[in-house]
């Protein structure tokens, strides 16, 4: 598995933008991709010029904002889509057509055949144009598509010669990680290209199918900050972060991990949103220990309830202690924060005080902190 070679594109700017509430500015599209560049990001994929004059504009102003992160746009299976592209400057094309019955019916219109001999012909032209640009073919809707029609299309695309890079894009979240896998496995093994895997999330699955991708030999998986794209969006960068860093820290110790709070931070207000209580490392509970079982043994190991470091995200945790779930290791622990030496009896009595008290509404912290001063002075 290449979880120590794999590079993120990210997508935010291009994915992200068919979000319903995202509609960014030429001046935030500059902030947002400056935080990524800060992050680490390797490649930035931006919505294709041809969908408005701002958005071709857009992407002339990423190109030359001196960034290491390549700039990518997305574009139909066009050569007119391609010519406009090429001229903006970008670093790579990312070139993508329908291949589903679904959509070969209802979008494009193409039979297989079809889509095969204008995928030469693009392809063919832009490479001849650009010899040296990053190149990709993607099939949309791979998942919903019958593998043999799959398989003929990436192999005569592979055969061409003339793309970096094939795509697999789960489009409507329906794919399970193991048919990611198999279907990465089979064109990393067949083409020895690099695999590149876009996934949505509708049935929640988007962060297990880019690492299922990873496993099988994909070198480069999709992402948006927050997750934020069509309908439910797709993997969230910092989810997808969260879940490698937990296999092992150092697959992600190539990116600067504590920006990753302010991407999150950015993106939730441009956007109008809050960030979800429950999101990978940056909710607003991802660090708060409650449960008395719980805090004792953190404040003992943080390793015993926490598979993430929050300090190497630029975060802290929380021990809560003014409810009715308390421990007295968290009262002493407290104590001692406020240079007050309270013996255990005085602090297990002083939790059940809590309790009775948190069972009639929960305590805010200045008031456990005047019960412990209180019993300090009581205590001496």
């Amino acid at each position: 598995m290449p979880l120590d070679r794999y590079s993120i594109i990210d997508s935010t700017l291009r994915e992200g933008e068919q979000f319903s509430t995202a509609s960014f500015t030429t001046a935030q599209k500059l902030e947002i991709a400056g935080l990524l560049d800060e992050f680490g990001i390797e490649m930035i994929e931006m919505t294709t010029p041809c969908a408005s004059p701002q958005s071709e504009a857009d992407i002339r102003a990423l190109v030359n904002a001196g960034l290491r992160a390549r700039i990518l746009t997305h574009i139909r299976c066009h050569r007119d889509d391609a010519l406009r592209a090429l001229d903006t400057g970008v670093h790579g094309l990312d070139i993508v057509i329908g291949t589903s019955p679904l959509l070969m019916t209802h979008s494009h219109g193409k039979s297989i055949e079809q889509i095969i001999d204008l995928a030469a012909e693009v392809l063919t032209f832009v490479r001849a144009q650009a010899p040296d640009i990053i190149l990709r073919f993607s099939t949309e809707d791979t998942f919903r598509s019958r593998e043999s029609d799959l398989l003929r299309v990436y192999l005569a695309v592979a055969d061409l010669g003339v793309v970096n890079r094939l795509g697999v894009a789960d489009t409507v979240g329906i794919a399970l990680p193991d048919q990611v896998y198999s279907m990465v496995e089979q064109l990393v093994r067949l083409t020895g290209l690099d695999v590149e895997f876009h996934g949505h999330n509708d049935s929640g699955c988007a962060i297990a199918n880019a690492c299922a991708a990873l496993q099988a030999g994909a070198t480069h998986v999709d992402t948006t900050i927050l997750g934020i794209g069509e309908r439910n969006g797709i993997t969230p960068l910092g989810g997808l972060i969260a879940r490698l860093y937990t296999l092992d820290r150092a697959y992600v110790a190539k990116y600067n991990l504590p920006v990753l709070p302010r991407l999150d931070r950015l993106i939730a207000d441009l956007c109008g949103i809050e960030i979800p209580f429950s999101n990978y490392i940056t909710g607003s509970s991802a660090f708060i220990h409650k449960a008395g079982i719980h805090t004792k043994a953190v404040l003992a190991d943080p390793a015993t309830y926490e598979i993430l470091k929050p300090q190497d995200f630029g975060l802290s945790r929380e021990v809560m202690i003014g409810h009715r779930l308390t421990g007295w290791n968290a009262l002493r622990q407290r104590a001692l924060a406020l240079g007050l030496h309270l013996d255990d009896a005085t602090l297990r009595a002083l939790a059940q005080d809590i309790k009775r008290r948190a069972d009639v509404r929960p305590m805010a912290l200045h008031e456990v902190d005047s019960l412990l001063q209180a019993a300090a002075v009581t205590q001496s």
